[in-house]
């Protein structure tokens, strides 16, 4: 797979070693693995749940360099999953988040120092795949941060999409589920690529596949980049969460694919679908170094092509600058 920081990526600046770590992607794309996997290496604490910060908490509260915003937040953060998983005393944690937090990043910061500390660990990661769509963000508020971004084959990760039901086209594009679901995809790693372009050394890509495959040494290339030991055997011995346990979008419904998650899109979808997907998302897949199944022709969802990727970007924007992030469908927050 191509990675747009290059070989320099290989080696870690000096003084990286406690600097925070995020694992990005489209969902789908096997995050969940990686971060467990760092997890499962003793060198970061463990923090089972996704701190929604830039894209959750920010929305709903707005900026919370503001004292009003961040006591507001904190009603709501206290006994949400967030809280539960991050096994700190609620009023311990308020106190601090009003006292010392003077941006959206300084939430995160001084939320997972806690954690670290708590557990006796100096690092820490954070598992999170939209934080894809805020890099720039992130990046400005917290210059130290560090960003892996995990890429799996997006005909993989739409048909998981589709089989979860993650993505929704609209009325009149039911039959089209699967489609929109890839160009979700094409959406979302096009726009975590964009944003990481300045980043250089900050910023490393990680394929899905490589990481299953031979696991070893792509390890070893996410240990320089993160500047700590990720030995494998040890990752396999302690194998926390879906590193033991799949998360598979087929565990429930066939234990072969559940167990091979490579390819998957050969054996579930027809010829057509195939030619159809690959006719909305092929650029992009031939970009990561995937080959083509087939030779689909863009000309036939040159409407969807064009009407979907300006619709997601809306959302997003409309969800970072207006009234509408205070009306998230689902609260991640506050889910089981």
């Amino acid at each position: 797979m191509n990675s747009s920081s290059g070989e320099v990526q290989q080696s870690a600046p000096e003084g990286c070693r406690a600097v925070p770590i995020f694992v990005v992607g489209s969902a789908r794309s096997g995050t969940t693995l990686l971060y467990h996997m760092l997890l499962s290496s003793g060198s970061f604490a463990h923090f089972f749940s996704e701190p929604a910060v830039f894209d959750l908490l920010v929305p709903k509260f707005g900026d919370l360099s503001s004292a009003r915003n961040r006591e507001r937040a904190m009603i709501s953060w206290i006994g949400s999953k967030m809280h539960r998983a991050s096994g700190l005393d609620g009023e311990f944690i308020r106190r601090k988040v009003l006292a010392e937090c003077n941006s959206n990043a300084d939430f995160l910061r001084i939320l997972m120092q806690e954690v670290a500390r708590q557990q006796g660990i100096q690092r820490w990661a954070v598992w999170g795949p939209d934080n894809l769509l805020y890099i720039r963000e992130v990046k400005l508020q917290m210059p130290d941060a560090r960003f892996i971004h995990v890429i799996r084959d997006g005909r993989d990760v739409a048909l998981s999409m589709q089989t979860e039901g993650f993505i929704r086209p609209f009325a009149w594009d039911r039959d089209k589920s699967l489609l929109v679901a890839g160009l979700h995809w094409r959406w979302k790693v096009r726009t975590g690529r964009e944003q990481a372009r300045a980043l250089a050394t900050d910023y490393l890509e990680v394929s899905f596949e490589s990481l299953v495959r031979t696991p070893k040494p792509v390890l070893a290339r996410v240990a320089r980049f993160v500047g700590c030991e990720l030995d494998f055997e040890r990752i396999k011995r302690e194998g926390v969460g879906t590193v033991k346990n799949t998360n598979s979008s087929f565990r429930f419904l066939d234990r072969n694919l559940a167990a091979n998650p490579i390819g998957r899109w050969r054996h579930c979808l027809t010829v057509s679908q195939i030619a159809a997907l690959e006719s909305c998302i092929g650029d992009m897949l031939q970009s990561l170094g995937y080959e083509l199944a087939g030779s689909g022709s863009a000309e036939q969802f040159r409407w969807i092509r064009a009407t979907y990727p300006a619709f997601f970007s809306a959302k997003h924007w409309l969800k970072q600058h207006t009234m509408a992030g205070r009306f998230a469908s689902v609260d991640r927050m506050r889910a089981a």
